[in-house]
């Protein structure tokens, strides 16, 4: 399961309206692809489709679907958003990551 934080929500809904998504019915498509400093980093778009290997979580009111590769390195993490002075965007907080990057967006088991 993946959990979406309160500022990650509101964050997500308000982009996802100006990109043209419906909150409501689309999805948040969170994944795991090679690379980053890491060896791991993380991937997250908006998406109105999904596969039927795809996995979906509702959490807070926000859809996430996550691929099936993606859901081992990703089960109980959570969306947040950070909006301080370190930087702005969404963070990952994975407990099944034993080391990240400085920027946040990459990691390794």
């Amino acid at each position: 399961m993946i959990k979406v934080s309160d500022q990650a929500k509101a964050k997500a809904v308000q982009l996802m309206t100006e990109e043209g998504f419906n909150p409501a019915e689309d999805y948040i498509r969170v994944g795991v692809k090679s690379g980053g400093c890491s060896g791991l980093e993380y991937v997250l778009r908006f998406d109105n489709q999904k596969a039927d290997t795809d996995q979906i979580f509702e959490d807070n009111n926000i859809k996430i679907v996550v691929d099936k590769k993606s859901i081992l390195y990703l089960a109980g993490t959570t969306l947040e958003y950070s909006g301080g002075l370190n930087g702005k965007g969404f963070v990952f907080n994975n407990p099944n990551a034993s080391r990240t990057c400085g920027c946040g967006e990459s990691f390794s088991l």
